[in-house]
């Protein structure tokens, strides 16, 4: 955290001098002023999002249909986290973390991704377990059905087709995730052996 707080300031530091030194001192204030401002425009279309799938994700769980997918995802996550698929409250927490990352909420993934990293952590103190390890990776590469923050993002910068990426994020999120469970699973084996 202290590292990426000494590179930002340290660019804003450099670009304010370069700007004063080059004699661009007003185009340096003028630019920051319309970046704060386009910062501020693009988090409120991303809260408005967020809003709207954290709302989805509601309507989801209140209908049952999270709990469907759930047992949808079951199968997989129990092969992919077997110390803890006899603990139905992990392997919820797991599943929902699943659920909204498929979904590209990855805002609305991160807290349940920690609830189901708290309850893994809790079985072995000290220690990354394999699991642990396992979530991590997946709950970082994350497959994405539904990239909704990039589409938002897209969208609020003027994209006519916010969602033409579609082929290309399915693409990689599938290869990133592919390559590190596999990756996981080869190191867990190391390491035990």
């Amino acid at each position: 955290m202290l590292t990426m707080t000494i590179i930002w300031t340290g660019m804003v530091v450099l670009s304010i001098l370069c700007g004063l030194v080059l004699g661009r001192g007003p185009e340096v204030a003028a630019a920051a002023a319309a970046g704060a401002a386009a910062g501020v425009e693009l988090a409120l279309s991303i809260a408005g999002m967020l809003c709207l799938w954290t709302g989805v994700m509601e309507v989801m769980r209140q209908s049952g249909l999270s709990e469907k997918l759930s047992r949808l995802l079951a199968p997989i996550l129990r092969r992919l986290f077997p110390q803890a698929a006899r603990d139905r409250a992990t392997m919820d927490a797991i599943s929902a973390n699943v659920s909204a990352n498929l979904l590209g909420l990855g805002s609305a993934a991160t807290p349940l991704g920690l609830q189901a990293a708290r309850r893994l952590a809790a079985k072995s103190p000290g220690v990354a377990s394999d699991c642990l390890c396992m979530l991590v990776v997946c709950n970082t590469a994350s497959i994405q059905l539904i990239p909704t923050t990039v589409a938002t993002v897209r969208a609020a910068q003027g994209c006519a087709a916010p969602f033409d990426i579609l082929p290309a994020v399915w693409l990689a999120s599938v290869l990133s995730v592919g390559v590190g469970i596999l990756a996981c699973k080869l190191f867990a084996r190391i390491w035990r052996g």
